[in-house]
């Protein structure tokens, strides 16, 4: 099993507190997967607002943070760290499907795996479950640009 702790997302990933989502990698096979968990609590900041009697995650950290995991299998699979110079986008959710809520105390299981790669585009189909039990999908589409200051 490949695994990488909260030190080696760092490294592959320009997201920090609060809206660094993913909190370890359970296992990943380049070119193929990644499986990721993130621990939710309810001292998030988004759960004062949404809702305060009954807090919810929001259906857009959940794609948030698929797309966050398929950035750390992207850079792992080019074999290259994020640059100052550049991030890796978002740039396309299609078939988004949220089957049931997150609330704190709930652990998400997330598996994101590469369908393609093309002219700089990376495909992923990516599901988040809760104690087996879909939560969300989406198919993702991702890509590094060159940003200038």
């Amino acid at each position: 099993m490949n695994n990488l702790d909260i030190h080696q997302i760092f490294e592959h990933l320009h997201h920090r507190y609060p809206f660094l989502l993913i909190d370890r990698v359970l296992d990943y096979k380049i070119d193929e997967y990644l499986i990721a968990i993130k621990n939710v609590t309810y001292n998030e900041p988004f759960f004062q607002g949404h809702f305060p009697h009954r807090p919810v995650m929001p259906g857009v950290l959940l794609i948030e943070i698929m797309a966050q995991a398929t950035g750390i299998l992207s850079f792992k699979t080019a074999e290259m760290q994020p640059e100052a110079k550049s991030l890796y986008y978002l740039v396309g959710v299609d078939n988004a499907r949220f089957k049931r809520p997150v609330e704190p105390g709930d652990q998400l299981l997330v598996e994101v795996k590469l369908i393609s790669r093309t002219h700089g585009i990376w495909k992923y189909a990516a599901t988040t479950k809760v104690d087996e039990k879909l939560v969300a999908s989406a198919d993702l589409m991702c890509m590094k640009r060159d940003i200038s200051n």
